[in-house]
């Protein structure tokens, strides 16, 4: 007769057995939730890393003209599917962290008896090490240190920007057609509307001029700094290496105050040149350097409102702001007369020059120059300036309101029709428009 095995033996073999399974499954798992809070962290510093380069930076990646610096360019053209890119990105690893979380938890721990506790538990275990290792920690090094994490995470984001674009694309457009909806934050109230306002509420007292005074207090705080700049094409500056002799004869001819100037490309600026701190050194030789009298150029986003611009200016005691757009380019510049013009009108000195951007052939018809500003084309035809809001896009300009609407640079003598407006280009070039003719129609 066969002698029965010890159940005592059997019982341990099968813990010993269940033990190693168990301990096999936690360990894949929380080595899994690792790897992923890596992968999460690092995309949440590329967030802080890319979106803090300053236009010092940027200009410094272009000169160092490396593989990766090339993808941090690519990647900065187009910022808005990088954002979605990271956040899609992001979120699903994030996810996964929390399921895999769930499993891992419910191999340690039974908490059958009391599930509210151990949610509770999975719960706070999780969001710590969320935000403490994937979001705080490598955000803060990102902060420190934007041009190492970027350049380290130019390539996996490239290759994630290619695995996520439908994804990130759809994003970007439902952000856009929202963005749309909002009219870009523009007051809902017309110019119109205002108007009637501000003829119930005046007196017989009320000038004309109190009342345009009102309308550009009211209008100030939603006035963005690309819509009263001078355009790059139009602005007088020097390049860093140019001669004493020949830097006068700018000065003498643009007769401004301060000069911006660039080393290579005015997408390079290195500071502003202040004519008042030249003035001691005018009787020196052509080989003085009067580069070493450059003050610091102050850089503002074209998207900046001007009330918010022009209390920088009151506290930084400067008179100019050099405008750079989303790229890190210079695209134009705005001074302290342009912001103060937006409330008592035009200011002109002695020394100013008329400048016409129009010409007004009978009472509905007019020739604007295509670098004219909408809200000044607006102020010209005495027209809302919401009227545009539907087409203009980014535009601010009558030129950019063309190429928004034909989405193309149009030939000369080519007619486009827009509400009450009849527009016909009177001159062209192959990069740019430059006259317009307008007819506004009073039967629509």
């Amino acid at each position: 007769m066969e002698e029965s095995a010890d159940p005592y033996l059997c019982l341990s073999a099968h813990l010993l057995t269940l033990l190693s399974q168990f301990s096999i499954n936690a360990l894949l798992g929380m080595g899994a939730m690792a790897v992923l809070l890596f992968f999460s962290a690092m995309i949440s510093g590329s967030e802080i890393a890319f979106f803090s380069l300053t236009h010092t930076h940027i200009a410094g990646i272009r000169e160092l003209k490396k593989a990766n610096d090339k993808n941090i360019l690519s990647l900065l053209e187009r910022p808005n599917q990088l954002l979605a890119t990271i956040l899609i990105a992001n979120n699903v690893f994030n996810i996964a962290i929390i399921i895999l979380s769930t499993v891992v938890f419910r191999a340690l721990f039974d908490m059958q008896m009391h599930p509210v506790l151990g949610f509770l538990i999975q719960v706070v275990a999780v969001t710590f090490l969320i935000l403490l290792f994937a979001e705080v920690l490598p955000k803060v090094y990102a902060s420190k240190h934007p041009v190492r994490f970027s350049s380290m995470m130019s390539s996996p984001m490239v290759i994630l920007r290619r695995l996520l674009s439908p994804l990130s694309s759809l994003l970007v457009k439902t952000t856009r057609i929202i963005d749309t909806r909002m009219e870009k934050k523009r007051p809902n109230l017309s110019m119109h509307e205002l108007s009637h306002a501000l003829e119930i509420t005046s007196d017989d007292k009320t000038t004309e001029e109190d009342k345009k005074l009102l309308r550009g207090i009211v209008r100030f705080g939603n006035i963005y700094v690309r819509e009263i700049m001078k355009s790059r094409v139009d602005v007088v500056a020097v390049d860093h290496n140019t001669g004493f002799e020949k830097l006068l004869e700018v000065i003498r001819e643009a007769g401004y105050s301060r000069i911006p100037v660039y080393r290579e490309n005015f997408d390079n600026v290195e500071g502003i040149l202040y004519i008042k701190d030249l003035l001691p050194y005018l009787d020196k030789e052509v080989d003085f350097k009067w580069q070493e009298l450059l003050r610091n150029a102050f850089f503002v986003p074209e998207s900046k409102r001007i009330n918010d611009l022009l209390k920088e200016f009151q506290e930084k005691k400067i008179h100019m702001a050099i405008v750079v757009d989303e790229y890190g380019g210079t695209a134009g510049l705005v001074t302290l007369e342009d912001i103060l013009e937006e409330i008592v009108g035009e200011i002109n000195d002695e020394f100013d020059m008329e400048e016409a951007i129009y010409s007004k052939i009978d009472a509905g018809t007019y020739v604007f120059e295509g670098k004219t500003l909408l809200k000044d084309f607006s102020r010209i035809t005495g027209t809302d300036d919401d009227v545009f809001n539907e087409v203009r896009g980014e535009a601010d300009t009558l030129a950019g309101l063309i190429l928004e609407m034909k989405q193309e640079i149009p030939f000369k003598g080519a007619r486009i029709r827009y509400k009450q407006f009849d527009f016909e280009i009177e001159g062209v070039d192959k990069r740019r428009i430059k006259s317009i003719k307008v007819k506004v129609r009073k039967d629509v």
